[in-house]
């Protein structure tokens, strides 16, 4: 089944002829590059050199030179940025129901794609975010992030099968294809995963889709953190229909997912209250989407984040036991994801000086998490956080690498500039 049109692809080819020269142009006149999507995940990350700091959901014409406001060229100098509207190269490519496979833009919206795919009784099975309204799957794999379901579906980068890439001065490679089997370039498509645009703009992505489980039930067992991630790593070991677990302010949601027969008798062996459909299917999208009252703090807006407390993402051995910090925690995917919401008194004792100092609380945490045989990601930054490293240190030898890569494919270094980490 082919979901696009001769007319839509015809169109589609010379929008992408027109951002090609757009990124070509620029990269020659040495002009900081950012590509920008739904600007859904624009509070993720560093803002990249020259980040024209436009609000959330405004529109701006592709292509168009904005000034820097601030920003800079990773020589330190202040110029334009272009801004590459990822949105405009948008639709479904190519789309096998029957394959399990579809190929789409990266400016299609990601609810889009999600509505095709309900028709046809499918789904992305790692369960993607929407922060915001306007994500596009361009930010879903630029960004790498995975809902409640990750760890039983899998990542992102486990349902790419290929993708195409436009560097930083136009070129399109492509990578991988449309079946697993297709191993061609198929480790460079995971790698891009995640990548934050710094290598290049993903144009189009070949995924992976999966049916919708017949069977979807979530059980409530009040239980302590301790239990609740003991339960979860006994249950882990045995043959479950587990989709999603949580664990907040003492009660543990396990949402099982599969087939009737499965998840009928899970339910039996580990008990619990049933939650009625409608309000399960509502809690596990506010909390894919970081509605649930724990993230309400944050603010889902573009620049309520900034007024309040900083979030952390702190990724650890499932099997960990409570790490005890001050502050609020939520635990998912069975004790592998926890994530931290330190108060001021919190950010204050981590760093052991009043006033707090963000960036010696931040260290001190991360040697804890590091000692763990983990990592903590600062999710979202507050204005006292803005220096703060964004995601975990790099080992000495992973920096080279990413140095490496980074300077492969585009080097002078002028798109997404520093998105990631300072100097990439």
């Amino acid at each position: 089944m082919s979901e696009h049109k001769a007319g839509d692809a015809t169109q589609a080819h010379a929008i992408l002829a027109e951002l090609r020269e757009q990124m070509a142009n620029a990269y020659h006149h040495g002009q900081p590059l950012y590509l920008q999507g739904g600007n859904t995940c624009r509070f993720y990350g560093h803002p990249a050199a020259g980040m024209p700091r436009t609000p959330k959901g405004s529109p701006v014409a592709a292509g168009q030179a904005h000034a820097a406001d601030g920003g800079t060229q990773p020589d330190g100098s202040a110029d334009q940025t272009t801004v590459i509207d990822c949105r405009r190269y948008s639709g479904i490519v190519q789309y096998e129901p029957t394959e399990l496979v579809v190929t789409v833009r990266c400016g299609t919206p990601l609810e889009e794609l999600e509505a095709v795919l309900a028709e046809r009784g499918q789904c992305l099975p790692f369960d993607p975010p929407r922060f915001a309204p306007g994500r596009t799957i361009g930010g879903v794999v630029a960004t790498g992030l995975s809902g409640p379901r990750r760890t039983s579906a899998g990542a992102v980068r486990d349902f790419i099968l290929g993708t195409v890439l436009v560097s930083a001065d136009g070129r399109v490679m492509r990578f991988g294809g449309e079946v697993m089997k297709n191993v061609a370039g198929y480790d460079f498509s995971r790698l891009l995963t995640g990548s934050m645009g710094i290598l290049g703009l993903i144009s189009e992505v070949s995924l992976k889709v999966l049916p919708v489980p017949r069977a979807d039930q979530t059980l409530m067992l009040p239980m302590s953190q301790a239990e609740a991630i003991t339960a979860c790593n006994r249950w882990g070991g045995k043959p479950l229909p587990l989709g999603a677990t949580c664990w907040h302010d003492g009660m543990l949601y396990v949402r099982l997912c599969g087939a009737r027969r499965a998840v009928d008798s899970a339910r039996q062996e580990l008990g619990g209250e049933l939650m009625q459909d409608e309000a399960a299917a509502a809690f596990w999208a506010s909390l894919r989407d970081h509605r649930h009252a724990f993230f309400a703090a944050q603010g889902a807006a573009e620049g309520e984040a900034e007024r309040h407390a900083p979030l952390w993402r702190l990724s650890v051995p499932a099997a960990t036991g409570p790490i005890e910090l001050p502050g609020t925690q939520l635990v998912e995917w069975g004790g592998a994801l926890r994530w931290y919401r330190p108060s001021a008194e919190a950010i204050a004792a981590l760093s052991g000086t009043v006033p707090a100092a963000p960036q010696t609380a931040a260290q001190a945490l991360r040697e804890r998490i590091a000692a763990l045989g983990g990592t903590a990601t600062l999710f979202r930054a507050d204005e006292a956080h803005a220096d703060v490293l964004r995601f975990h240190p790099l080992a000495p030898v992973n920096l080279q690498i990413h140095q490496r890569l980074k300077q492969a494919f585009d080097p002078r270094g002028l798109i997404n500039h520093g998105r990631m980490y300072p100097g990439l």
